[in-house]
Formats: C-alpha cells, structure tokens, sequence
C-alpha cells in the first residue's frame, strides 16, 4: 500500500500536469509494488482536489470493458473514472487549442440515470428500469501520464490509467435520446469516420456483451464504498472501438444509424 503522503503526492503531481498541459513519470514504474486499491486512493485524492476547486461531478466513465483490452493489460475488471461539469462539449462543437496533451476519442453509449443504483445483487434491468434515456456518446481520454517510458520502453499499466482519473477527459453527447427498452442496445452500434474518413465500427455488444453491464460491475463497486450512482448523474458505459488518435484541425463523427450523429471538431492553434 503507498502511504498517504505518497498518494497525496501523486494527486498533486496529475492536478499539475492537468492544467500545465504536462506528462509525469509513470506511476507503476516508480512504485512498482503499487496495486488496484493505491490507484484508486490516488484517484480518489485527485478528485477531492477537483471538488476543492469548485468542480461540479456529472457522473461517472466506465473503462477497460473489451476482452481485448482487458488481456492486453493482464487484468479481468473494468475501470472508472469521475466526469465532471467542465469536460461536457457541445454536440458538433470546438475543444479550443491546446485544452488537451494528447487527445484521443471513444465512441460509445451514455446513460443518463433517473433513479439511484446501489447494492450487491444489481442486474442489467435493474440499470434499465433506473434509466430515463441513453444516447449517443463521444469521449475524449487524454493522458497525464506518459503512455510510454521512452529510457526503458515500458508502457503504462492499469496502476497508471485508474490513478490517471481512467484517461478521463472530455465528454459530447449528441443524437436522439432512446428510452432504454425501445431497442436492444447490444444492436446498437456506430460507423467512426475522422475527416470524413470511416476508422472503425462497432457494436454495443463489446461491451461486455451488454452497455449497461458495465454499469452494473459500477453500482456493485460503489456499494462496497459505501456509495451509490445518483439521479441525474450521466453514466458512460465503455467503448465499443478503439481509440482514435487526434491532431489539432481534426473532426471525429459517429453515426449511430436510427439514434443520430455525434461529433467533435478539435481546433488548431
């Protein structure tokens, strides 16, 4: 376990490179014996730091939801991360120049909850009946720390992506809001275009094989804290694509068929 300076520490360090637009040192290569529960205490402090701020949160990120993803970093759990007031863009919108390090977008379905979810036995309907609409979503991840040591070639690790707010950076929700049982949302699904350009495609099923199940591994985590997922809060339940690399001048697009368009233009300095 790191001891409470170091994760104060650690939280101050990515509240730094935040606004200083700045990448620190991996957090698993300098505490190699650091586990999921530091990660989450150093998270957890960071979002304190935000809140002290006068950082409203609007919900919650789920990540890590791929089988491919969750081999690739020898793990067999989602993450999360805090949304907050100031990472919601408009539908078609600018992220000004310069408002991120290294910019990349996920597309994805958005929960937008109307009753509180908590306890240890909750189910994919359970998140269904507690959801007013779901909709169309981007979300943009962007990295404090460095995705790479470049003296020793080794990548980031889960330690670092849950310290690191789960890449959490930015959210745009855009399209046409679907009650929840109108449609199978396993079926829903995306065509991803970059400058008019088609990068990926996918479907909802990738998301552990429903969206809202991710949603369910959240309110069974929160319980064990000791908390709950709260009406109004909006809920991101994990990518069904890759992510796609962003260079300023960029627009991402995703078009969810019968649910709409959502998109994103970044800007050039």
């Amino acid at each position: 376990m790191l001891d409470p300076r170091t994760i104060e520490a650690l939280a101050g360090e990515l509240d730094v490179a935040e606004r200083e637009r700045v990448q620190i040192p991996l957090i698993s290569a300098r505490f190699p014996q650091s586990g999921l529960s530091d990660a989450y205490a150093v998270q957890d402090r960071w979002v304190a730091l935000k809140k002290k701020a006068g950082r409203r949160q609007i919900g919650w990120k789920i990540g890590l939801t791929s089988q491919a993803m969750q081999a690739a970093l020898g793990i067999d759990t989602p993450d999360s991360g805090v949304l907050f007031d100031d990472m919601a863009f408009e539908e078609g919108g600018v992220v000004p120049a310069g408002r991120f390090i290294r910019p990349r977008v996920e597309a994805e379905i958005a929960f937008l909850l109307k009753e509180p979810l908590s306890g240890p036995d909750i189910s994919v309907t359970d998140v269904l009946d507690a959801t007013s609409y779901v909709l169309p979503a981007l979300e943009i991840l962007d990295t404090r720390i460095v995705r790479r040591d470049e003296a020793t070639g080794k990548a980031r690790t889960i330690v670092d992506t849950i310290a690191d707010n789960a890449a959490n950076a930015g959210i745009v929700t855009g399209g046409r809001p679907m009650r929840p049982l109108d449609t199978d949302l396993r079926w829903l699904g995306a065509i991803v275009s970059k400058n008019g350009r088609v990068e990926e495609t996918g479907l909802a099923a990738g998301v552990l094989n429903h969206p809202a199940q991710g949603i369910v591994w959240l309110a069974r985590r929160l319980h064990g804290l000791g908390q709950r997922l709260e009406p109004g809060q909006i809920v991101l339940s994990g990518s069904f694509i890759r992510p796609l690399e962003t260079e300023p001048g960029d627009t991402v697009s995703a078009d969810f068929g019968p649910a709409g368009t959502v998109s994103i233009h970044f800007g050039r300095p």
